[in-house]
């Protein structure tokens, strides 16, 4: 029996590309942040969603409220599972004062032994988002706001790939990946599905 999830990253925010949000409160989208979180909406309507879930945090329930009520489904649910990594003491930092940082470089080339400091580490991440994923029932189908390298995480144990190479593929804001999962395992159906034209 299958189910299928649909990993959706939460759409621009304000501090998209400029610091590390980690678990901040308070991080709003932008308008165009809400504008794509409108358009996931109507890209989703019709697809024959069951419930949408999402991390606590305020930029993920805003794009999976626009969804949800795009689908006309019941607003979304909170899901610790689904929360962004702890970036512990790197939380709100701004992202180009990080430089030839020797914690960093470590952090961006050895994701699958690393730790951030004062943080999670990408397996304690990878855990949680995946023990979630395969408690989906069978025959749903779900979407999942979560964040970046949550679904990053997610991906990598679908297909095999270390999480050494987690920065080897994109997963953009308002983008939809799309996984299969059962009790036969779990296959990548599709990897950061985004344009304006309404394809996933």
């Amino acid at each position: 029996m299958t189910a299928t999830v649909l990993l959706i990253r939460h759409a621009a925010h304000v501090d998209l590309n400029r610091q590390l949000s980690g678990r901040r409160k308070g991080v709003a989208l932008t308008d165009r942040g809400r504008e794509q979180a409108a358009a996931l909406g109507t890209r989703l309507a019709g697809r024959g969603l069951t419930r949408v879930e999402c991390s606590p945090l305020e930029r993920t329930r805003d794009t999976a409220s626009a969804i949800a009520a795009a689908c006309g489904l019941p607003q979304p649910s909170p899901v610790d599972a689904l929360l962004e990594l702890d970036m512990g003491d790197w939380t709100g930092r701004e992202i180009h004062s990080f430089g030839d940082d020797a914690e960093w470089r470590t952090w961006n080339e050895r994701r699958g032994t690393a730790r951030i400091p004062g943080g999670e580490s990408m397996r304690e991440a990878q855990t949680r988002i995946v023990a979630h994923l395969r408690n989906v029932p069978s025959r749903e189908t779900v979407a999942m706001v979560s964040h970046c390298d949550m679904i990053r995480a997610a991906v990598a144990y679908v297909v095999g790939l270390s999480l050494d190479n987690l920065l080897l593929f994109d997963i953009d804001p308002a983008s939809v990946t799309g996984v299969a999962i059962g009790d036969w395992g779990a296959k990548l159906l599709w990897l950061n599905g985004k344009n304006d034209s309404g394809e996933l």
